[in-house]
């Protein structure tokens, strides 16, 4: 089979930013690959705050993919607030997930320590936090110990200028409220019998990811990119493109999923 003719990996973007990223479907060599914009963010930051939460993705994800593919099976890469949205994506169409890669997804509200502070800070300084941030890019990369070089901060400004601060409070409240459900570990588990999930962290921040131990016995596997922390598809996208497309060979290899 061609690369063209494989199940399209759709990527799904965590609280700030897109995965749509050239050197990351370079490193895919041909795969069809896709970063759909959420809703509120890229094209469809005109969607107001009260139509955007995680359920709302879920169901614009796929639509979306049933415009784009139709009927075809899709491997879904989240990250982060990503990996909420991906896990309930899965949980909801089963029927359309071939496998599921969480990047960092989060596993409890612990996770969500920063959407948990946007959610219940006031509109007007979570608007000026973003605006800050997006003056001064260096600023918001250092936060996670990422040093300002050229390239890199070309990305982190298009990322920061993504979405309006208002999509960013409305899913940090929608994924607070649904990390902190208590039906949530079991919703997961269901999903980790349904759907083959493999684990995907950066080395230095693997020690924070709030993974609990039956994720870890029920993944197809648990791989750490080197060097790298949360944000690793900013810092190195080539790199975490190349991390994604392994593990989807690895998965062909155990004969899990059809490609």
């Amino acid at each position: 089979m061609t690369a063209t003719g494989q199940a399209p990996v759709i990527f799904i973007n965590g609280l700030i930013g897109t995965l749509k990223c050239q050197l990351i479907e370079q490193a895919l060599a041909g795969r069809p690959c896709e970063a759909p914009d959420l809703l509120g963010y890229g094209s469809l930051t005109g969607v107001g705050a009260d139509s955007i939460g995680i359920a709302a993705q879920v169901e614009h994800i796929e639509q979306w993919i049933g415009q784009r593919f139709g009927p075809r099976q899709v491997h879904v890469v989240g990250h982060s607030v990503g990996g909420v949205v991906a896990y309930l994506f899965a949980l909801c169409h089963p029927q359309r997930v071939l496998s599921l890669i969480s990047v960092e997804g989060n596993f409890s509200l612990k996770d969500a320590f920063w959407s948990s502070s946007v959610a219940r800070s006031p509109a007007h300084e979570v608007a000026a936090l973003l605006t800050g941030y997006q003056a001064q890019p260096r600023t918001w990369l250092a936060r996670s110990g990422l040093e300002g070089e050229p390239a890199l901060l070309d990305r982190a400004a298009r990322w920061l200028g993504h979405q309006p601060a208002s999509t960013l409070q409305a899913m940090a409240r929608s994924v607070v409220a649904v990390t902190a459900s208590p039906d949530y570990p079991q919703q997961l588990q269901a999903l980790f019998k349904q759907v083959p999930v493999h684990l995907l962290a950066g080395e230095q921040s693997l020690a924070g990811w709030d993974v609990p131990a039956w994720a870890r016995e029920m993944a197809e596997g648990v791989t750490v990119m080197p060097g790298c922390g949360h944000l690793m598809m900013l810092e190195d996208p080539l790199g975490f493109g190349q991390q994604v497309a392994a593990i989807l060979e690895r998965l062909e290899e155990r004969k899990h999923v059809a490609l």
